[in-house]
Parts: structure tokens; C-alpha cells; sequence
């Protein structure tokens, strides 16, 4: 079965409701540069221990460095790290060290094929990929939260020879899911804009996402 993580959850209320019609994780987002859903790290850790067990909580960060993430974990406590900008000096050795038993998570913005090689290169060094539409590079990085798809078929020659589990995010939405699974076959989905109205997660657009998923 294909997992779900439902991101940028705001509050208690909202995990809950994630977790209630099938969610296997929940996004918690840090401080971004842009885009949606940045709450604050004492909220993060609220939430995080909220959630049951064997739920996956996952911190958003968008430090770089191996200690400034380190130090953003040990702020809320999240079972699982989101890195969604590229790790200094590719320090994922010391993330090890210091935080055994959290699971790290790395984001690849799928731009072109080069995203493919560094997808195999990076997915050594982690538990999973999550591939996303942002764009690292501009003025004001994109890390997320754009609400675009990118090329699926990139994205399927990443699930087919990373060997990691790998995530899909970017512009899902009940519509167009069932696709998104056929042709990705990802380990997991990650969906923020596409089940929220104003903001809010949507229990009708949640469910109808849900439906979608489950009929594949």
C-alpha cells in the first residue's frame, strides 16, 4: 500500500484528523524562505508528541549544516528529519552520530536530469528521498510547497534505480493521484496544497484524496 504523509500540519486538531482517515506521517514545517505552513518550533514539538505511535512525525528544516540541524531537531523532537536544501560538506555521517534512531530524509527538487544523478548519489548517505517541484536556486529558494507537478517520469527512473524508499510530492490532488501512482509507483505521497481550502486542511478534499489512493 502506498503511503501518505499529509504536510504542513498546522496544529493538534489537524494531525489528528490526518491520522484518523489513514495518514502514515505528518509534515511539520520550520521556517522556510517561502512557501505554506511554517509554524513555530515549540508547536512542532506539541504536536510531535501528540501524534501515536508508529505514525511518522517529520521536521521540515531548512538549516544546512550538520549542527544547525541537530540543534532544530533537538527543538521539537520529531521522529523523522526533512532536509529540503542540500547538507554542508554532504555531513550526513555526523547527523548519524548525533541523532541514532531518527530517520533522515532527503529532498530532491526534480528540475532535470541531473536531479536523477543526485538523487542516486545522495540516497546512500539516507532512509528515503522526497521528490518535490521547488527550485533551490532562485534569489528566494523554493524548498517546497509550490503546488507543482514535475516530470513524473524522472521521478520514476529515480523510484526504479535509488534503491531507497521514495517519496512523491508536488502538485497532488485526488484528481490526479491514481496517475501519479501508476506512473511514479512511489514508496509514499506527500501532499500539502492539495487537500487544503484557504489554507485549512479540508476533511472533504483529505477524504476524497484518501478514496483516491485506496482504489488504486
Amino acid at each position: 500500500m502506498t503511503r501518505v504523509k499529509i504536510c504542513c500540519i498546522a496544529n493538534e486538531e489537524e494531525a489528528r484528523l490526518a491520522v484518523s482517515l489513514g495518514a502514515a506521517a505528518v509534515g511539520l514545517v520550520g521556517k522556510m524562505p517561502s512557501g505554506p505552513g511554517p509554524i513555530a518550533d515549540d508547536q512542532i514539538r506539541l504536536i510531535a508528541e501528540s501524534v501515536p505511535p508508529p505514525i511518522a512525525t517529520f521536521l521540515l528544516t531548512s538549516e544546512q549544516t550538520a549542527g544547525e540541524i541537530v540543534r532544530h531537531h533537538h527543538r521539537t523532537r520529531t521522529n523523522t528529519i526533512q532536509i529540503v536544501d542540500e547538507v554542508s560538506d554532504r555531513a550526513y555521517q555526523e547527523l548519524r552520530s548525533a541523532l541514532p534512531g531518527v530517520k533522515l530524509v532527503q529532498v530532491i527538487h526534480v528540475t532535470g536530469e541531473e536531479s536523477v544523478t543526485e538523487a542516486c548519489e545522495l540516497a546512500d548517505h539516507v532512509d528515503g528521498i522526497l521528490l518535490d517541484s521547488g527550485n533551490p536556486k532562485l534569489a528566494v529558494k523554493e524548498l517546497g510547497g509550490t503546488g507543482r507537478r514535475h516530470d513524473w517520469n524522472l521521478s520514476r527512473k529515480i523510484v526504479g534505480i535509488c534503491g531507497k524508499p521514495v517519496f512523491l510530492a508536488g502538485g497532488l490532488n485526488s484528481a490526479n493521484v491514481g496517475e501519479a501512482i501508476e506512473t511514479v509507483q512511489p514508496f509514499g505521497l506527500d501532499v500539502c496544497s492539495g487537500v487544503r481550502t484557504n489554507g485549512k486542511l479540508d476533511p472533504d478534499k483529505l477524504e476524497a484524496f484518501f478514496d483516491a489512493v485506496n482504489r488504486i
